[in-house]
């Protein structure tokens, strides 16, 4: 079985996506090697790299010098029938890995559908990406022989929002890679405050793009009532790039006067999130939706005891170790951090939950389920013979 994988995002995405890519793909790329499979991988990249690519052990890879958006553009907008086949590319299946399927001159596909923001919480989302992610993805789903969600509940929200059959869906979690663990060593923390000008306080750290969806002004009101009502010497860090409809979040911290308070260090080195996370005394996650949640997680493996909101799968990435509240609910927000600002037993105890829970998901049981779903698929396309083969254990 040769499965021809939309690399892209790996990439030309430091962080989200392309980090989910990059797992994933390295797990089973070691699955792979370990099991002895004779499957092979080929990552498509569109775009020129700004580096290399780095490749795992047992991938080749394929570039196509011509951007995804021009691309896409071709595809989904001028509707031009290109398929990925005239680029040099085939295979007995493709994995879109980023919501939007182009066409595969007659390969199998499946789709990775990461989340459906853009539908359950539209008020959150960018409107041209909004438009254009409301195309495409639909379009991506029906024409997909199989679609991969990162979550129970992205799973749900498929069949709910875009009928797709539940027997059509495989959810393949994402995994926290071993860097992600306690730091303890005094030299790197102080590396990493001194980096992004934290000081030398106690802070509570929230991590995520700078938009809507992450719902941080609620963070800060729900802050300032915590502040009001306690001396607590935390600072508040938010960290995170600059997305889309961001000035509100800037605008609440001064209207709340804690903007000397609050330090916003922009987006963080991928290299440096574990002793971020491992310097913070509470990691926070107030989002109104997410397709998984992976910063819980990772923090989680760092031994930070966390604070998130309720709603669409982060109960999965939190599992019995965090404090889930209504991300609406500023007052039971402000009253979930003191409370575990304040009670050293309950920190200690998620502390030790959550590095048991995080140890559940890594990359390499991700990939055993991928794989499964990508034989799965593959045995479909096979004819009658050759598919009671296989399933009897034979080579096809």
């Amino acid at each position: 079985m040769h499965v021809v994988v939309d690399y892209t995002p790996a990439v030309h995405q430091g962080a989200g996506i392309g980090r989910h890519t990059r797992g994933l793909v390295q797990g089973l790329a070691a699955v792979l090697q370990e099991e002895k499979l004779a499957h092979s991988i080929t990552l498509l990249v569109f775009g020129r790299p700004s580096g290399g690519v780095r490749v795992p052990a047992g991938c080749a890879v394929r570039v196509v010098p011509v951007s995804a958006r021009a691309l896409a553009i071709a595809w989904h907008r001028l509707h031009l029938p290109w398929p990925v086949t005239w680029l040099g590319v085939r295979g007995d299946l493709y994995h879109a890995s980023d919501f939007v399927l182009p066409p595969t001159g007659g390969m199998p596909a499946l789709v990775t559908v990461h989340d459906l923001s853009f539908l359950a919480v539209p008020q959150c989302a960018d409107a041209g990406l909004r438009a254009y992610l409301n195309r495409v993805v639909p379009r991506s789903v029906r024409r997909a022989q199989h679609v991969l969600a990162d979550s129970e509940n992205t799973k749900r929200d498929l069949v709910r929002l875009l009928d797709v059959p539940a027997d059509k869906i495989t959810v393949v979690y994402p995994g926290v890679e071993p860097r992600f663990r306690p730091v303890e060593d005094a030299a790197a923390l102080a590396a990493v405050r001194r980096k992004y000008g934290l000081g030398q306080g106690p802070f509570v750290l929230g991590v995520g793009t700078l938009e809507p969806r992450k719902n941080w002004p609620a963070l800060i009101r729900a802050w300032a009532q915590l502040r009001r009502t306690t001396s607590l010497p935390h600072r508040l860090v938010i960290a995170g790039g600059k997305g889309w409809l961001y000035d509100a979040i800037f605008q609440t911290a001064e209207e709340t006067g804690l903007a000397e308070a609050i330090s916003f260090p922009g987006f963080v080195d991928d290299a440096d999130l574990p002793a971020l996370y491992s310097a913070a005394d509470v990691f926070v996650y107030p989002s109104l939706y997410e397709g998984f949640g992976l910063p819980v997680l990772e923090a989680l493996a760092c031994g930070t005891p966390v604070v998130c909101a309720d709603n669409s799968s982060l109960p999965e990435a939190a599992g019995d170790a965090a404090l889930l509240v209504n991300a609406a609910d500023e007052e039971a927000l402000a009253a979930a951090l003191q409370r575990l600002l304040t009670d050293d037993v309950l920190r200690q105890s998620l502390r030790q939950r959550g590095l048991a829970h995080a140890q559940r998901f890594t990359w390499q049981a991700s990939a055993r389920v991928l794989l499964a779903a990508y034989q799965r698929v593959y045995a479909e396309t096979l004819p009658p013979p050759l598919r009671r083969a296989e399933a009897a254990g034979g080579e096809p």
